[in-house]
């Protein structure tokens, strides 16, 4: 990436709806590099998405958890990483999960509507004979929200 790849994510970041034409006055280039320039950064896995973000909290879901979870390793009685990550999957409130080392298995980053319903979610996770056992820490505030942008300007 060079100072112009850093320059698109910048401005895409801060006004995803700017344009490939805006994008180009603005940045003092002509419109076909900026095209080629989103098309090189979204071919090659830099950017990943135009999606727009959403908040778990203002649709309903204000509470946030981390659950470790524990699973039995032999996909022959259903267990395993895939089988596990599947039926997380197909669980709404499962925001993502990731294979980990420690203590446990798997991480996922859980959302519920209050306390009592993160039981629920809980229960719903725990329903997969696979997982062993799980631990919960409930987030209570976030001081860094998740970020990308620092690793690209960092990334020169």
């Amino acid at each position: 990436m060079d100072d112009l790849d850093r320059s698109l994510i910048d401005l895409f970041a801060a006004d995803p709806r700017v344009g490939v034409l805006e994008a180009s006055r603005r940045l003092g280039v002509a419109r076909g590099t900026v095209q080629a320039r989103l098309d090189k950064l979204t071919s090659s896995g830099v950017i990943t998405s135009w999606g727009p973000d959403l908040s778990p909290a203002a649709l309903g879901y204000p509470v946030t958890a981390f659950l470790t979870l524990e699973i039995r390793q032999d996909e022959r009685a259903g267990g395993g990483h895939d089988a596990v990550g599947a039926h997380l999957a197909a669980i709404p409130e499962v925001l993502e999960a990731h294979t980990i080392t420690g203590a446990g298995d798997l991480m996922a980053r859980v959302v519920a509507r209050s306390n009592t319903d993160l039981q629920r979610v809980i229960d719903s996770v725990l329903a997969l004979p696979a997982i062993v056992r799980s631990s919960t820490v409930i987030a209570l505030a976030t001081q860094v929200p998740y970020r990308v942008l620092p690793l690209a300007a960092a990334s020169g």
